[in-house]
């Protein structure tokens, strides 16, 4: 994203929402870990996070796997509510998008 004030230029690096969003889905409450699907991580640059930015709109997408004991609907939700909130607070950007799929889910160290 690039704005020009009268005083200069603002530039924020994609990497910037990548670790934003990254950050933020692993602080919500039943995420375990973030994690590439097969196949593609050669088209993320973390693993988990994919950020695309279409007419300075935002579009997150975001391969999660959760906690055994959790309402995997529930976490998607929070994970999108929160994504959301942390891109247009901090970074001011429009989001467009936070598609969350849940690849797996990690199993319980408890017996």
């Amino acid at each position: 994203m690039e704005t020009e004030p009268k005083i200069g230029k603002i530039t924020i690096a994609p990497e910037v929402l990548e670790t934003t969003a990254r950050l933020t889905t692993l602080a919500v409450p039943g995420v375990a870990r973030l994690i590439s699907p097969p196949g593609m991580h050669r088209f993320l640059r973390q693993d988990g996070v994919r950020i695309e930015i279409i007419d300075n709109a935002v579009h997150v997408t975001l391969y999660v796997v959760t906690e055994s004991d959790v309402n995997m609907l529930n976490v998607g939700r929070q994970i999108q509510t929160e994504v959301t909130r942390a891109i247009q607070g901090m970074i001011g950007m429009k989001v467009q998008s936070v598609d969350v799929y849940v690849e797996d889910v990690a199993r319980s160290t408890e017996k």
